[in-house]
């Protein structure tokens, strides 16, 4: 919560142990409010075993002791080597001992106040506990009395540690949770099986047993999902009710004539699709619709036929895509597919300039062309439209931030449908893009080959490079892809050695390798190079040489991972795999398998991290886009999803994504239910909700949105 909304009456100021300048401190943390405190939960629970004195400590004993470091030594000669501790409290002297501690030189030092806990040994007439977990104490006293409870262990800094964090709140807490608001009647929380809020609360910061931390965390996690559900369902609620659009309905004799421009049969999963849009668009109420499918499953097709309807009914279409590359890519497959039809189309590119610029927007303008095709430059200002019924976004979550109505129109809300090839696991669906209605097109058109992906070793890239060089002679093609533009000296020096003095990873650079592939490698091949810092006319000429068979090999960046469609590019190669994010992998090879032939993406790179290793195996054992995207949410977890943490929604601190998916059903049914019921969040019983939502979202209540 910002400060700007935080309730005056609510003041961390008031509590004890608090002052001026850890409100500060805490203010780093995101706590600005009584209420804030009570919601900077504990990262995790620590049930340490009993609070032994040290007199009353025996072999076999699971103990935990509160004591001051006497003395401390590292052997390095001992085998292992091993950093012992003499420690005190008022009642005696023991040892504790860590094998290959060395790491605890200057981190345990004499008359530091220490909790440890561990099982008691005997070792030559004396005591000791091996290899304990241990924390450090500020005050002995406080920590023996917190015994009763799970300890809660609290994200902290250098300057505000958990432990007095911890020592804050229990301090305060009964006032503190006098202040809690219950959100739901006792009906509500028994049919749902949720404990009180204040229970919850309770239970989270100072629970008894772990199973009091779950009924806890189930009541909190539920708290946040139905609030982000909410405010998504009134974000939706409020364009139904505010925004009125064109209504174009499509019969017989018109689904005909549209489906008779495509030159083969439509798969299911398109149809349904389809009829999902059209029913969409013969509403007055503006579509919001997210046609996601996987690399090659036909999007394009379906945005095609909803574009089609709109000009059926004497409306303009305005089509964007994130890069000049994939504008042309979605121009070029319109062009095939209308090439005898009167329908008027134009690519409006950025760098289209002076009289012809103006001249091309006044036709615009005055609604000569019918379906425009652009980048963010259709978002420019000065770009008017005459009749815009339906505005198709591909790939929005790569532009950043977009509020949908600033593309211009005159006094109609246009319907939106977004596409997407980055299949996005169902959690995501129903938060990120939770305000649009969803249809997936999960199976690609029949003829298509599962692509067979291989991780290739050092030792077996000559074998790899034989194996293309066969391929390519047989007439394929095949794409190089590189992380990198051109090497940066400062980068690799700091890349030059790991922490264990190994010798690092060196990245590869596209400029360098494509000298090298068609000098020393590939000399009989025309290996050409692309990337993003070449001027757009030499970019095109590139692609229409690839397309056209000029070339063999294309040296690239990630300037291809969407768009590009060259159905006889049957290789893949991916240097460096490793530092490629699994989504960006799986778009990459996307690239090829577009048409009949068998395609093979060939993984090069050796994992650094397990993280890494993780991402590579998933992409050899599957294609599907959907359960990478699950695998995906997993490594990366939800806020890098999409490479952007601006997604508008509130922080989820105790919720799951990936773990509370019935519960985020169950949240999701209550909270639309509640949108439709009271949209306004007028109801006496719904005002504790309107509170929540209001310091959840802030002004931010109409949610900046991505989809």
């Amino acid at each position: 919560m910002s400060p700007d909304v935080q309730q005056t009456t609510d003041d961390l100021r008031y509590l004890k142990g608090v002052g001026p300048k850890r409100v500060e401190l805490f203010a780093k943390l995101g706590v600005f409010s009584i209420e804030d405190l009570l919601e900077y939960y504990p990262r995790t629970h620590e049930f340490r075993p009993p609070l032994f004195l040290i007199k009353e400590i025996k072999p076999d004993f699971n103990v935990t002791i509160g004591v001051i470091v006497d003395q401390v030594r590292y052997n390095a000669r001992s085998r292992p080597p091993r950093f012992e501790a003499i420690v005190r409290d008022a009642t005696g002297f023991t040892r504790l001992l860590w094998f290959h501690g060395k790491y605890l030189v200057d981190k345990i030092v004499p008359g530091m106040k220490l909790a440890a806990w561990g099982k008691v040994s005997h070792y030559k007439n004396a005591l000791q506990i091996v290899n304990p977990r241990w924390s450090i104490v500020t005050d002995i006293d406080y920590f023996m009395n917190q015994q009763d409870f799970g300890i809660p262990v609290y994200p902290a800094t250098a300057e505000l540690t958990s432990q007095a964090i911890a020592k804050i709140i229990n301090t305060s807490f009964d006032k503190m949770i006098a202040t809690v608001k219950e959100r739901f009647d006792d009906k509500f929380l028994k049919s749902h099986q949720l404990i009180s809020r204040r229970n919850a609360l309770t239970q989270y910061h100072k629970p008894a047993d772990k199973p009091q931390i779950l009924a806890a965390r189930r009541r909190l996690a539920f708290d946040e999902l139905f609030l982000m559900e909410l405010g998504l369902a009134l974000r939706k609620q409020n364009i139904k009710i505010e925004a009125n659009a064109i209504s174009m309905s499509v019969n017989e004799r018109l689904d005909k004539r549209i489906r008779a421009v495509f030159p083969f049969e439509l798969t299911d999963d398109q149809k349904n699709a389809i009829a999902e849009i059209c029913a969409d668009m013969n509403n007055t109420q503006p579509m919001s619709r997210l046609v996601q499918g996987d690399v090659g499953a036909g999007k394009t097709v379906v945005a095609l036929y909803a574009a089609l309807l709109a000009v059926s009914h004497h409306q303009q279409v305005a089509i964007m895509a994130p890069t000049e590359i994939l504008a042309e890519q979605h121009f070029l497959s319109i062009e095939k597919f209308l090439a005898h039809s009167r329908v008027k189309r134009i690519l409006l590119k950025g760098g289209l300039t002076g009289k012809k610029r103006t001249e091309t927007l006044a036709k615009i303008a005055n609604g000569d062309y019918d379906i425009i095709v652009g980048t963010q430059a259709l978002l420019q200002k000065d770009i008017r439209f005459n009749d815009l019924a339906l505005v198709v976004i591909d790939e929005q979550h790569k532009f950043g931030v977009l509020q949908r109505h600033t593309i211009a129109n005159k006094d109609k809300a246009p319907h939106y449908l977004i596409m997407t090839a980055t299949p996005i696991p169902r959690t995501l669906a129903m938060t990120i893009f939770g305000d649009l209605d969803i249809s997936t097109i999960k199976h690609l058109p029949p003829g298509r080959k599962p692509i067979k992906t291989r991780l290739v070793q050092p030792d077996q890239i000559n074998l790899a490079m034989n194996f293309i060089r066969e391929q390519i002679t047989k007439g394929s093609q095949a794409y190089f892809v590189y992380p990198r533009v051109q090497a940066d000296p400062e980068q690799e020096l700091a890349e030059i050695t790991d922490a264990d003095e190994q010798p690092a990873t060196i990245i590869k650079a596209a400029i360098a390798e494509h000298q090298r592939l068609q000098k020393n490698v590939f000399p009989e091949f025309n290996v050409a190079l692309l990337h993003g810092q070449m001027n757009h006319v030499d970019k095109k000429q590139t692609m229409d040489d690839f397309r056209n068979h000029k070339i063999d090999i294309l040296v690239s960046t990630v300037v291809i991972e969407v768009g590009v469609d060259v159905p006889n590019a049957t290789i893949m190669v991916i240097e460096n795999a490793d530092r490629f994010g699994l989504a960006q992998l799986h778009q990459l090879r996307g690239r090829i398998g577009r048409g009949s032939k068998q395609s093979f993406c060939l993984l090069f790179g050796e994992s650094k991290t397990p993280q890494a290793q993780q991402r590579l195996d998933v992409m050899v054992k599957t294609c599907d886009g959907f359960k990478i995207a699950e695998e995906d949410l997993k490594i990366r977890g939800p806020g890098e999803f999409f490479g952007t943490a601006q997604h508008g929604l509130p922080e989820l601190k105790v919720a799951s994504l990936i773990d509370d998916y019935e519960l985020l059903l169950l949240a999701r049914k209550d909270a639309f239910q509640m949108a439709t019921d009271d949209p306004q969040l007028k109801n006496r019983e719904n005002q504790p909700i309107r509170e929540a939502l209001i310091r959840k979202f802030g002004s931010n209540l109409v949610l900046a949105n991505i989809g």
